[in-house]
């Protein structure tokens, strides 16, 4: 799950230092939208894979309120 977080960001720096080097809002746009892509995938892969290692202990309603808080997250950002 770390090595995960640390590759978003260096892919966000990456992006970051490619949006600085062209100088150019369109393409500065165009590299913001793929972040919009990489950011909510990588996010949804380490939250699997941290349920995933806690099933065995933790009960079936406890998952469930971890899953409706995730929902709500995602549910926030497309109100924004």
């Amino acid at each position: 799950m770390g090595l995960l977080r640390l590759l978003s960001g260096m892919i966000e720096i990456s992006a970051g230092l490619l949006m600085i080097y062209f100088q150019n809002v369109e393409t500065a746009l165009k590299i913001n939208a793929t972040l919009a892509l990489i950011g909510p995938t990588i996010m949804i892969v380490v939250t699997s894979l941290g349920l995933i290692g806690i099933a065995g202990n933790v009960s079936l309603e406890k998952m469930l309120t971890i899953l409706c808080g995730v929902a709500l997250i995602f549910y926030g950002i497309n109100k924004m």
